[in-house]
């Protein structure tokens, strides 16, 4: 009797057990199942595509940097801009298994959707905000470039865009250049708006515009500012741009924001100048640039210098703003130099090239 009711009792635990064993597996699958299709807020971000802007893009054979109205001279080796690209977004959201893995990877890194998509900003107008930032660095690494080979370019106010309902909508075009207000040359945007500070709403105002090249004046009345009735507008969106001595092509594809600038500005100074500025050596780097040849931090630095040392870099131009992360991340084999400007940057690789001078890096 004792000996059939331990068997019993066996039998009640193995059943038990089993059935534990079933429902845990059961809520490992519902969990997986979950964790795979479970988005999360977050985008993963990984070493994206370099280009050598002294070379071809690979997409259309064709020069990165064509240059007409100038004597041009053959360059060697890489100066390669670098890129970042990304997984996730609110149109592709990553599940949570994705991200828990790329957060493992290290040459991948996890961040908050809203550091590329804000919350105010739809993925639409985040990507125009990035191609116009890429436009922009394309024209500020030109005239920077000019600059540094003593051609100093000039600039103009252009019309971006008009707004629905005010007096320049359907009168000016994107494109149009202000070259007057009134009579009174404008070299820039700051001094169109404060031209036309001086206008009353229901004011005439006349402006001498030059559109695909030709000259004519254009009357407008003045309204008053949706957001002001005493402040007078006439409904335009305008931006500076440069007048090149030269003409200066770009071609990228549909890569965008403005970190590239310095990489561009080196190219076009390279192949304006005699003798190879890497030294035949595989240069790569990041950073933005201002007309003067300032250089700006970025982000993404890890990835960009994995990017470009498994492309083949050995040598990698970092802003100085990003030389303690970039120090903390850099890959074997890449040499670190610090680019505050484009004079350094310049003066940096001739340096590498001669074995004469200072090279400056960033801090072990």
């Amino acid at each position: 009797m004792v000996t059939q009711a331990v068997e019993k009792d066996n039998g009640r635990r193995s059943h038990r057990r089993a059935l534990t064993l079933g429902l845990v597996a059961v809520l490992v699958l519902a969990l997986a199942v979950a964790g795979a299709v479970m988005p999360v807020p977050y985008v993963s971000l990984r070493p994206g595509p370099t280009m050598n802007t002294i070379g071809a893009n690979p997409e259309t054979d064709k020069p990165l940097i064509e240059i007409n109205g100038a004597q041009t001279y053959p360059a060697g080796g890489h100066l390669n801009f670098t890129t970042v690209a990304y997984t996730g977004g609110p149109k592709r959201p990553l599940s949570l298994f994705t991200a828990l893995r790329d957060w493992l990877n290290g040459d991948r890194a996890v961040v908050p959707q809203e550091t590329i998509f804000p919350k105010d900003e739809t993925v639409e107008e985040v990507e125009q905000e990035n191609t116009l930032q890429m436009e922009d660095s394309q024209q500020t690494s030109v005239a920077a470039a000019l600059v540094q080979t003593g051609r100093k370019p000039s600039t103009v106010s252009a019309v971006q865009s008009t707004e629905k309902g005010l007096p320049a909508d359907g009168v000016l075009k994107p494109g149009d250049e202000i070259l007057a207000v009134a009579g009174k040359k404008t070299d820039r945007t700051t001094a169109v708006t404060t031209a036309l500070k001086e206008y009353k709403p229901g004011e005439a105002v006349t402006l001498t515009v030059r559109r695909d090249g030709k000259e004519q004046k254009v009357s407008l009345t003045t309204a008053p500012a949706p957001d002001d009735a005493n402040r007078a507008v006439i409904g335009v969106v305008l931006r500076d741009r440069y007048v090149f001595p030269i003409d200066v092509k770009i071609s990228v594809g549909d890569i965008g924001g403005p970190s590239a600038g310095l990489m561009f500005s080196l190219g076009i100074y390279d192949l304006l100048t005699p003798g190879d500025l890497s030294g035949g050596k595989f240069v790569a780097g990041t950073g933005t640039i201002t007309p003067e040849g300032r250089v700006g931090a970025i982000g993404g630095i890890q990835q960009k210098m994995i990017g470009a040392r498994e492309a083949g870099a050995t040598v990698f131009l970092v802003p100085a703003g990003n030389c303690d992360e970039a120090s903390a991340a850099a890959p074997d084999g890449l040499r670190l130099v610090k680019a505050e400007t484009l004079d350094g940057a310049v003066k940096a690789l001739q340096s590498l090239q001669s074995g004469q001078g200072t090279v400056p890096s960033c801090p072990s």
